[in-house]
């Protein structure tokens, strides 16, 4: 915002300069931007922040120099802009018009009607500060209300009144088909959303924005009605952006305009135009006022200001620097003031805000330089986040490749059953009007636009499902793999095909190295993604996390994958929930390692994650690890029988196993997996 210093002097008695008034402002939070000389007086740019509207106006930085400056006085002009130029009297006869608001969006409009009116220039002196403050004269009219806007931050505007319809004003939301030509002499095609100020039969104003042509005064303009409204200012900046317009006006509305100055602006126009033209006339004001803005009243902790700002303020400071920002304080108990927010500032809605400006007044350079003291937030990710991320290089350590896909897509096979789908209301494209419901859609489309006969891939990403308003979101690990184990090359006769058993083995590996163990069951409810018989899910306890299994053959035909792939997808809310937060150490044997080997006839009704819980049981501390190395059905089998060739892995800490005690651990494995039926070969 620009002004000249001389409007400044005209609210504030000082002794500081341009300069010195220029870094007072940016030490109570309005950046001075530059000074620059202009007819023969300094004009001062200054940064407004974008909820601080009440400092788009001279007054408003009057009333901040006051604040900070204690030697600084106020002049007889900010007295009465403070008490909302009441001393200005209107003429008392019945303004000959009507408003009717419409709309929510506007929460007051007040007008008067001026007569007497004559098209001519203003005086010299406002044209010279509204030059230097980068706005163009133009006529009276028009002068008066921009330099009412500048000095006290309330946009008016000035209709020919005799060219209104019914001479009334009508504030509300345009109708469909309806247009406005705007002073700037542009068209615009106006929407149902947006505001306008109109009179009984078309819309004559952008409300808060710009006036219309139609009724823009001009030289045989005999009649005015001077126009004063406070605009809700999300309406004003929709509208603005929809009409591609940017004035003065609007820029002060969007950044909140003080309700309460509504009709001191009209009181401040009619001064500032009868000392121009003492033949204007005005009525009384027609102020129409449905809904009263609600201060707030906040309680203000003076040892707690002095402890979130590091320095010490005092009761009395605390209490006069608030008074003299315009806040209504009231002590109510030792060290503790109830204050009442000013109407032209809505940005203030807690404590915190009010300690802010005690600093902003008392000065951020009073604020000692002293030692940090006090604890820290400990830095990097923590909790899931971390645990993800163990997860995700887990996954990378077992040889799969990350990929990183759009959340959004169109339907596709892999997605989730059973789960409604959203998306955008209006999507770019039908590739992109759904969001993914299961990673292993995303993971589906990386395979087969790479090389689907051979891909390890995984991918960490969210899902989303759910109708309106019960919508769900969470965190899922994919996998997918098929293919070769290895890479073939002139080294490795046979690698051998990815599979259920070699992807189970992976998952075990990858959710060990998070603390989470995982055993697998038959699902209750088939998932149709996947093979009938080759899928299973993943649980620990009473918590299911996952599934895993082999694409269903028509899901692969349908994919264009191969029929042997392998999925599997993880809740990692879930998963998180069941892992183990205990570490388990053990210290590392120097002494060698013993295997036995067993061939148990068992039928193929039973579990292989019994038979290993068995074997886990019976094979105690020195049993390090056991594996299943055949399977064998066929001649010289029982019908509904299989041959297992399972193999254990013996480790003492203290000493080496002789064969006596190795053949007991193997003994011992062979009598639990009996009670499970199995008999040796």
């Amino acid at each position: 915002m620009k002004f000249p210093y001389a409007m400044l002097r005209d609210f504030v008695e000082t002794a500081l300069d341009a300069e010195a008034i220029g870094h007072l402002l940016t030490m109570a939070g309005f950046e001075l931007e530059g000074i620059e000389e202009a007819e023969d007086d300094s004009v001062l740019d200054i940064k407004v922040m974008s909820n601080r509207g009440d400092g788009l106006s001279v007054f408003g930085l009057a009333r901040e120099v006051l604040a900070k400056d204690a030697s600084s006085l106020p002049t007889p002009l900010y007295l009465s802009a403070t008490n909302g130029f009441a001393s200005v009297q209107l003429g008392t006869t019945p303004a000959p018009t009507s408003v009717d608001i419409r709309t929510t969006d506007c929460s007051r409009y007040a007008c008067s009607v001026l007569t007497g009116a004559s098209h001519r220039e203003s005086e010299a002196w406002m044209q010279k500060r509204l030059r230097q403050a980068g706005m163009r004269p133009i006529s009276l009219w028009v002068d008066v209300t921009n330099y009412v806007m500048l000095e006290v931050g309330q946009p008016l505007h000035a209709f020919d009144y005799e060219l209104l319809a019914e001479n009334r004003i009508v504030v509300r939301k345009a109708e469909l088909g309806e247009e406005l030509t705007t002073l700037n002499g542009i068209g615009h095609k106006l929407q149902p959303d947006q505001m306008m100020i109109c009179d009984a039969a078309k819309p004559i104003a952008a409300a808060g924005i710009m006036g219309g042509a139609e009724t823009e005064v001009s030289e045989s303009t005999k009649t005015v009605l001077l126009e004063s409204a406070h605009f809700l200012n999300t309406s004003v900046r929709r509208t603005r952006k929809q009409l591609g317009l940017n004035t003065e006006a609007s820029y002060r509305f969007e950044r909140s305009v003080d309700p309460a100055g509504v009709a001191a602006a009209i009181h401040r126009c009619f001064s500032l135009l009868s000392a121009a033209d003492p033949g204007i006339v005005s009525t009384a004001i027609v102020d129409v006022y449905p809904v009263h803005p609600t201060p707030k009243t906040l309680t203000l902790r003076v040892n707690r200001a002095s402890t979130m700002l590091g320095m010490p303020i005092t009761e009395e400071q605390a209490g006069s620097y608030l008074s003299r920002l315009g806040f209504t304080i009231e002590l109510s108990g030792p060290g503790e003031y109830s204050v009442q927010t000013p109407t032209w500032r809505p940005d203030i809605v807690r404590e915190i805000d009010l300690i802010e400006e005690l600093g902003r007044v008392h000065g951020y350079d009073q604020i000692p330089e002293t030692m940090i003291q006090g604890t820290t937030t400990l830095g990097g990710p923590q909790g899931f986040q971390l645990w993800t991320d163990w997860l995700r290089d887990a996954a990378l350590n077992a040889g799969y490749n990350e990929t990183v896909s759009h959340s959004l897509g169109n339907l596709h096979p892999l997605d989730a059953p059973g789960t409604p789908r959203i998306g955008p209301r209006t999507p770019s494209s039908p590739d992109m009007a759904y969001l993914r419901s299961s990673v292993l859609s995303s993971l589906g489309e990386v395979a087969r636009r790479n090389n689907p006969k051979e891909v390890r891939a995984f991918e960490i990403g969210h899902v989303f499902w759910g109708t309106d308003p019960s919508y769900e979101e969470e965190i899922r690990l994919g996998i997918l793999a098929s293919g070769p184990l290895l890479s073939g090359d002139w080294s490795v006769k046979e690698s051998g095909q990815v599979s259920f058993f070699t992807v189970k083995g992976d998952l075990d590996a990858i959710l060990g190295q998070v603390g989470v163990s995982a055993t697998l069951t038959p699902p209750t409810e088939l998932d149709p993604r996947l093979h009938p018989t080759r899928q299973a899910v993943l649980s620990n306890g009473d918590i299911a996390f996952g599934i895993l299994g082999q694409l269903h053959p028509d899901v692969a035909k349908e994919t264009s994958l191969p029929p042997d792939t392998i999925v599997a997808e993880i809740r990692l809310a879930k998963a998180f929930e069941a892992r183990s937060t205990g570490l388990k150490l053990h210290s590392v044997s120097r002494h060698p390692a013993v295997r036995r080997d067993m061939s148990v006839l068992l039928d193929k009704s039973v579990d292989y994650g019994d038979v290993a819980v068995r074997i886990e049981e019976a094979g105690g501390a020195v049993l390090e690890r056991h594996w299943l190395f055949d399977v064998f059905s066929g001649q010289g089998i029982p019908e509904g029988k299989h041959a297992l060739g399972i193999a254990i892995q013996l480790r003492k800490p203290d000493s080496t196993f002789t064969d006596e005690e190795a053949n007991q651990v193997r003994d011992r494995v062979v009598s639990a997996l009996a009670d499970l039926g199995a008999t040796t070969r």
